[in-house]
């Protein structure tokens, strides 16, 4: 006869699944409401209908710093393409300073895809293997255009990643 520990071991393993999906739901979560603020070009924060501030990063991107070449640019750029729209922001983890990271998106545009494809951030490879497959080429294709066609940040002859620029300060 098993005894009292295989009985509770075989319960937690066919609980498994459902624990786990409990798990991800509580991870997955949508924001939807309104921009407040835009501090730089990968950062802002959102007010939702019951008018709980969430401050956000957004995923895959970096922007340049405040006091980098474009660094206004952007934050200027973010600002308008989320100015008085409706966002939506799915968080895919929170970050060291408690910020939700994740895709930002007005009107299922991907704002930080946008972003890269203006020239005003970096695709953040060092972050890349958190994205989809999907969203990993698009933002990589897009920096390459963009560097291409030498928008935004790539005008500049040796532009420094924003990471590269935080590390020297």
């Amino acid at each position: 006869m098993p005894g009292a520990g295989d009985s509770i071991g075989h319960l937690a393993w066919r609980l498994w699944p459902l624990l786990l999906a409990l798990a991800m739901a509580v991870q997955a979560q949508t924001l939807e409401g309104q921009v407040v603020c835009v501090s730089d070009g990968d950062s802002l924060t959102l007010v939702d209908a019951a008018q709980q501030e969430h401050a956000l990063r957004l995923a895959g991107i970096d922007a340049p710093e405040r006091g980098q070449p474009f660094g206004t640019a952007a934050r200027l750029a973010l600002a308008q393409a989320v100015q008085g729209k409706a966002v939506r922001f799915e968080v895919q983890k929170r970050d060291r300073y408690g910020r939700a990271v994740g895709r930002l998106s007005v009107d299922d545009v991907d704002v930080g895809l946008r972003l890269v494809e203006q020239g005003l951030a970096w695709h953040y490879a060092r972050y890349a293997h958190e994205q989809t497959e999907t969203e990993r080429q698009a933002y990589a294709e897009a920096e390459l255009k963009a560097r291409q066609a030498g928008m935004g940040l790539w005008s500049e002859p040796n532009p420094v990643a924003p990471w590269e620029w935080r590390a020297r300060r």
